[in-house]
């Protein structure tokens, strides 16, 4: 499976690196390769997240969670499309 991120994934790896490196910029790096190893691990096993219930297709939108980030992705035609990462403590709506 190949691995696709939209613009608005690489934006939000990069805000929240960004956003932790301010404070302790081993820890943003530490949780930058943890996010990167985890959406790695997809192309082996691709559905191992949470379909998102709410979405029409539920099938293909799913959600995976390390910590206290989630990123969202869609499978589709034996490709998987990193659409978006944040933290739990952001609003999403």
């Amino acid at each position: 499976m190949k691995i696709t991120y939209t613009p608005q994934a690489i934006e939000d790896l990069q805000r929240l690196r960004e956003f932790i490196e301010i404070k302790n910029p081993a820890a943003a790096k530490q949780i930058a390769q943890q996010l990167l190893m985890a959406i790695n691990r997809l192309k082996t096993f691709p559905q191992i997240g949470l379909p998102v219930r709410e979405a029409p297709t539920s099938e293909y939108l799913r959600d995976l969670f390390i910590n206290k980030y989630t990123i969202r992705y869609l499978l589709k035609d034996n490709n998987i499309y990193i659409l978006r990462l944040w933290h739990d403590k952001e609003d999403r709506k």
